[in-house]
């Protein structure tokens, strides 16, 4: 679709985003059945996961304790008192008939998450509530090509639900949202955060309106988007999809629509003319919740760091360039390990580089993470200080002695260095009776350099390297080349 610039600006898009995201309990949220990824299609369940009659749900307390986690995370008020709610609709892959969720008592109300604008700057997207409630299960419709399966493992997963306000103005900020609410749940260890696997799901609510318009234009839900960058394009799209009709004098059907990343377009699934009567009414089988003050509390000492602030500390603390901040606080676990570095140097931007060059050159290498790197992170720093003081050059450090750190985690890069002969020679007197030996062998080159040849330097850092077998400081050796030779 085709859409001139002058055009698109005449409109303004709302936006807003629900993101479903699964909790990594061990258990589902009303029963003892197994939570559990990939296992075989319906037998991670039970008579209670199935809704026969007679059967009671009974409260999963670590699901509270999650979603009390991430609102904490997004500067929300926890509610003390809260209940759960039915929400009646019929569905193949919905055993109970009914869903239990939180209506009218969520447990988080309120609150933001910090995103960069499209022009990078600092924007808040107000969230509207979070609230807890079960999975359904999954209808599969590409394995038999006349009936539609059912697969039951997923009903009663646990879930926490997301719903921003309409703050969102373009596909760019809502990829930032998404991004931003994937990195805290990861962070939290709530969600693993995937979307191929459906365990982090977005739903995007989007219209459009003249910039002068006091009424948003009817709102269009988007399903089905299983990337981040397929909410972007999928809203990209929408947005392009409702001007372009409008422009055209048509109107705008309030309706869900599927998106097919394939063809990169929207179609329509169906019409929304009235809300949906879910028929809400408390869950008689659940007793209320009360959370106390104290609760909280001590849920959040027991929170890690969270990327926003270890951002703003990087940047304004430590100096580093937004870029590395924003690299080190991608992963929880990558961000961790510089933390635990940086206790012990204060290198900090030595300690980003060594992170992100070689160690993480060698993840990549034998596709393991970070908690699988067997150096500690004090080592990486005392191998920072050996270069820092001279003892070693940065390439040997890179080149043999930090392999030979993965080999025996045992020893110390100061041991491994003394072991294999390879601290630097720094001594002023033996590297000047070097320099003599090499001026008096090589008396051309000697002049040459003298007359202003600076290219020659190269040459006799190469000699000097070899006569003190490729212990010379380089800084030290080329400050006493040029006094010495001139």
């Amino acid at each position: 679709m085709e859409l001139s610039k002058e055009i698109r600006n005449k409109y303004t898009a709302v936006i807003g985003l629900e993101i479903h995201a699964q909790m990594l309990t061990k258990s589902k949220a009303y029963s003892s059945d197994i939570n559990e990824y990939g296992a075989i299609p319906n037998t991670n369940v039970s008579p209670i996961t199935l809704g026969h009659p007679g059967t009671l749900p009974k409260m999963n307390k670590k699901t509270i304790d999650y979603a009390i986690k991430m609102g904490i995370a997004c500067n929300c008020n926890i509610a003390e008192h809260q209940h759960f709610a039915r929400k009646n609709y019929f569905y193949p892959d919905l055993p109970k008939g009914y869903q239990i969720t939180q209506d009218t008592t969520p447990i988080c109300t309120g609150g933001y998450i910090l995103i960069n604008d499209d022009e990078g700057n600092e924007k808040k997207i107000a969230l509207t509530r979070i609230h807890m409630e079960e999975d359904a299960g999954k209808s599969i419709h590409d394995i038999d090509p006349f009936n539609t399966l059912i697969d039951l493992n997923r009903a009663g997963v646990p879930l926490i639900e997301i719903v921003s306000e309409p703050d969102i103005k373009t596909s760019q900020e809502a990829y930032n949202y998404v991004t931003e609410i994937r990195k805290l749940v990861r962070y939290l260890d709530i969600c693993d955060g995937n979307m191929e696997e459906a365990s982090l799901r977005c739903d995007a609510n989007i219209s459009v309106m003249l910039k002068d318009a006091k009424a948003f234009g009817a709102k269009v839900e988007v399903k089905n988007m299983n990337s981040i960058r397929n909410v972007k394009n999928a809203i990209e799209y929408e947005i392009k999809r409702q001007i372009l009709a409008i422009e055209n004098g048509e109107t705008i059907s309030q309706e869900t629509r599927n998106y097919d990343a394939l063809k990169n377009e929207t179609s329509a699934m169906r019409t929304k003319e009235a809300a949906n009567d879910y028929r809400y009414f408390p869950e008689p089988d659940l007793q209320p919740i009360k959370i106390s003050s104290e609760h909280i509390n001590s849920i959040k000492a027991e929170m890690p760091p969270l990327p926003n602030y270890l951002f703003k500390k990087y940047t304004n603390d430590l100096g580093l360039t937004e870029y590395d901040a924003r690299n080190l606080t991608d992963n929880k676990d990558i961000a961790l390990y510089y933390e635990n570095i940086i206790k012990h140097t204060q290198n900090y931007k030595a300690a980003v580089n060594w992170l992100m060059g070689d160690i993480k050159s060698y993840l990549n290498k034998y596709a393991v993470t970070i908690s699988e790197f067997p150096i500690l992170p004090e080592r990486i720093a005392e191998l920072i200080k050996l270069i820092e003081t001279g003892k070693i050059s940065n390439n040997l450090a890179s080149q043999k002695v930090f392999p030979k750190m993965i080999e025996d985690t045992k020893l110390t890069p100061l041991q491994i260095a003394e072991n294999n002969n390879w601290i630097q020679e720094s001594n002023e007197d033996n590297l000047i009776n070097y320099i003599n030996e090499i001026m008096n062998e090589n008396p051309e080159e000697t002049e040459r350099f003298k007359n202003g040849e600076k290219k020659l330097m190269g040459f006799f850092m190469g000699q000097l390297m070899k006569k003190s077998k490729g212990k010379a400081d380089p800084k030290t050796a080329s400050q006493l080349i040029n006094k010495t030779i001139k």
